[in-house]
């Protein structure tokens, strides 16, 4: 297998594990998000919560392995788009993990009030709604925010390049700009991010990460449209 078929499947790879850890590690978080006394009467659910915590984890490098793997394909083709996606792709994972750290704050909170309860408990419960509104926000300011420029870029190089069909190269066109406006739009309370309406406006860069990272795992990249980025100079 030659270096860059590893890379296309490597790359493929995390996307779909990108996609799958934080899909499962956001249902982990439940008892948190769903419940708002977690804080004075969920430390029964700690191991669960912790779980959520290392899928996310696990998206947020994963994200990190894609921008390093693309970098130097996108490099011969633009060094500022590669160097902007790669910085894009780094703002997302961090913001995940600050989400994270949010997330595990309240546990922490939660094994405190358990071991010597507060008859203040009101202070505790404002606490962990203050850390749960920020891993909302995170949740929109990672996946949504930072993702819809690093979309815009790959689809646009992909597009330019053809290393892969020209449909999944639109797909990340539409889906980058797409949910950028979406999370803008959110913001101003046009809507919630878990709604039909911010579901619709996601579908189409779930749609373009899922098609690529298939395609990417079972064809590679196009040999005569790698031929042609590789004969570029670095």
């Amino acid at each position: 297998m030659s270096t860059h078929r590893r890379t296309a499947t490597a790359t493929g790879v995390l996307f779909i594990l990108a996609a799958v850890t934080s899909i499962i590690g956001l249902l982990q978080y439940a008892p948190i998000l769903d419940h708002s006394g977690y804080v004075v009467e969920g430390s029964a659910h700690v191991a669960r919560v912790a779980s959520g915590a290392l899928l996310e984890l696990a998206c947020a490098f994963s994200v990190i392995g894609i921008s390093i793997l693309m970098f130097p394909i996108v490099k011969r083709h633009n060094e500022t788009v590669a160097l902007g996606y790669v910085c894009f792709r780094l703002l997302e994972a961090a913001i995940i993990i600050l989400g994270i750290i949010s997330l595990l704050s309240v546990v922490t909170l939660s094994q405190e009030f358990s071991r010597a309860p507060s008859p203040d408990a009101a202070s505790y419960l404002t606490a962990s709604r203050l850390l749960v509104a920020q891993h909302d926000w995170t949740f929109l300011f990672g996946p949504n925010l930072a993702l819809g420029p690093s979309t815009l870029m790959m689809g646009w190089f992909l597009y330019r390049s053809r290393l892969v069909p020209r449909f999944i190269a639109v797909l990340g066109l539409v889906g980058g700009p797409l949910i950028l406006a979406s999370a803008v739009l959110v913001m101003f309370g046009a809507y919630e991010q878990i709604s039909v309406w911010g579901t619709v406006c996601a579908l189409p860069v779930f749609a373009y990460e899922m098609t690529l990272a298939v395609w990417l795992v079972a064809k590679g990249f196009r040999p005569s449209a790698m031929a042609s980025l590789s004969a570029k100079p670095a």
